[in-house]
């Protein structure tokens, strides 16, 4: 089965959009998990702290 030359190119220009396009979701994602994660800590660093603040009184 013989495609056109533009047919092709649309495919191709298709794939590589939705390629990028996935790449780019990924490292989002990954750095919001990061920034999550790091949010996290700091907040159980925070209330780390206020226990033994409330203990030391």
């Amino acid at each position: 089965m013989r495609h056109s030359r533009n047919e092709v190119g649309r495919w191709r220009m298709l794939r590589q959009n939705s390629h990028s396009h996935r790449r780019r979701l990924v490292g989002q994602s990954r750095r919001n998990l990061r920034i999550h994660s790091l949010r996290k800590l700091n907040g159980y660093k925070q209330r780390h702290a206020l226990l033994f603040v409330q203990y030391s009184e």
